[in-house]
């Protein structure tokens, strides 16, 4: 999958409209917030999170991750919340997928694969088949979860760029992103966009400065060469 310039920037974790308003502010492609993750960090209740995506502008992307896996819990969700898209931590059994989108043909899904563990290109080639996009991560199936580093972790993006090659699906690249490092990044998967969460906030709070640097980084035509 050749990358489709410019890169589009995800902002995770959203967690306000307040916060929502100054990411949208500062021309990102799209918000992600939290509902269910394995150890409960960062998650906001259903009705917040639909009050988020009420407030911003139809172009915006939505994203709701969740590590819920039963079929009807996730369409639920979904209408609950009114994203566009679903991002989920676990992938479903494949009848599960088709049940989604026999409810909802308009439906988005995005499978966050953890690269970390051994098996992840043949779990992103096997749920290829059943979703819209890949979110490359740091994440883990199992415990130590991502979450209990709020630092960010990183991963090897040859691994990452090795499954994007692999796949024609979109590709999002996330998991350690911050303005040092994600113009390397982007240089070796060449991806369709990044996910950042970590990488933009201080104290846990979403930072203009550490934003508009991520956003600046990533728009530099070397990025992309």
């Amino acid at each position: 999958m050749q990358i489709v310039p410019p890169v589009k920037v995800k902002v995770c974790c959203i967690t306000s409209v307040e916060v929502a308003q100054i990411a949208v502010s500062y021309g990102v492609a799209a918000i992600g917030m939290v509902d269910e993750t394995p150890t409960g960090e960062g998650r906001i209740a259903v009705g917040q999170i639909a009050e988020i995506v009420r407030s911003v502008p139809d172009s915006i992307g939505t994203f709701v991750l969740t590590s819920a896996t039963d079929a009807r819990q996730l369409a639920d969700l979904y209408v609950e919340t009114g994203v566009k898209t679903l991002q989920l931590w676990d992938p479903l059994a494949s009848e599960d997928y088709q049940t989604l989108r026999s409810a909802f043909p308009g439906i988005f899904i995005a499978q966050s694969i953890h690269v970390i563990e051994s098996d992840a290109p043949d779990v992103a080639r096997r749920v290829s088949r059943h979703v819209d996009a890949l979110v490359l991560d740091s994440g883990r199936s199992e415990p130590p979860f991502r979450w209990q580093n709020p630092a960010g972790e990183t991963h090897d993006w040859e691994i990452s760029r090795a499954i994007s090659d692999s796949i024609q699906l979109p590709v999002l690249l996330a998991g350690g992103l911050n303005a040092e490092n994600v113009c390397q990044a982007v240089r070796v998967v060449r991806p369709y966009g990044v996910d950042v969460c970590s990488g933009v906030r201080k104290d846990g709070r979403l930072d203009r400065s550490l934003l508009v640097a991520f956003l600046e980084t990533v728009s530099r035509p070397q990025c992309a060469d």
